[in-house]
């Protein structure tokens, strides 16, 4: 992979993460569709993730930072009760992402046709939005774990991350700008937990000399200006209500990825 593909790759991840279109997805499509060389794609995959969301740390600080406080002054508060069900969130994500790693790495195959389909879903996640009524609900342990369980189907490529989760925290009544809230703090802790261990895995094959570290670099850096920009953009349209009309273009895109792998 060049660095121009992985400066390319990086903003096409970081405008695509916060928006609820799938970015895993568009890097899969990218992929197949020839903008990348499949080698260490699962990797770039992750970094550019944990770059991605390092965003949110940038845009979230304030609230991150009264969190971590809380936390550690050991006292039943709001602050307390928020990690907690963040860290509850981040379950079933990791029982999964443990147990089932070199399954989750087969499925970025660039198989363009299940990325099509999985875009569908992702619609019509998005589009039953506006029928799920008044929010005016607070994050309980019982949302938190199914938000979770949500977060976990967006391992799929194809499944958007946000529109997974701000869906379900939706259907459940959750206030919008507290669904939002949570959908992007509770992926802090799994993808910084996964990160943890692609570095590492990354810094062996470094110094066996297995691994060019520049388009890591970039992509990173790109992901990261670029998801700073689509977070605080996200943030405006799902307290406005207008969520559902990305739906029409993962229909698209994922009609589009479907004609064209049954035709390639």
């Amino acid at each position: 992979m060049s660095w121009i593909e992985a400066l390319l790759l990086g903003i096409l991840q970081g405008l695509t993460e916060f928006l609820p279109v799938s970015s895993s997805g568009h890097l899969e499509l990218a992929g197949a569709w020839g903008l990348e060389d499949p080698h260490d794609y699962f990797t770039f995959n992750i970094i550019v993730h944990g770059a991605t969301f390092m965003s949110v740390v940038v845009v979230f600080w304030r609230d991150i930072t009264a969190l971590v406080i809380n936390f550690f002054r050991f006292q039943w508060n709001p602050e307390m009760k928020f990690t907690l069900l963040l860290l509850a969130s981040a379950v079933p994500t990791a029982i999964v992402g443990l147990l089932y790693e070199e399954q989750i790495e087969s499925i970025f195959d660039g198989n363009v046709r299940f990325v099509g389909f999985m875009l569908l879903v992702t619609a019509t996640l998005l589009w039953l939005t506006r029928f799920t009524g008044k929010h005016h609900k607070d994050v309980t342990l019982k949302s938190a774990l199914v938000i979770g369980i949500a977060q976990t189907f967006a391992i799929l490529p194809g499944i958007s991350r946000s529109g997974a989760t701000i869906s379900t925290a939706l259907f459940f009544g959750i206030e919008r700008g507290k669904a939002i809230r949570f959908s992007f703090l509770m992926v802090l802790i799994p993808i910084f937990g996964a990160n943890f261990l692609k570095v590492v895995s990354m810094s062996e094959e470094a110094v066996a000399g297995t691994m060019d570290p520049t388009p890591m670099i970039v992509g990173a850096i790109a992901a990261f200006l670029a998801g700073v920009v689509a977070c605080r953009w996200m943030l405006k349209i799902v307290r406005r209500g207008k969520i559902e009309y990305f739906a029409i273009y993962c229909l698209a895109i994922g009609l589009t990825a479907i004609i064209v792998g049954s035709t390639a």
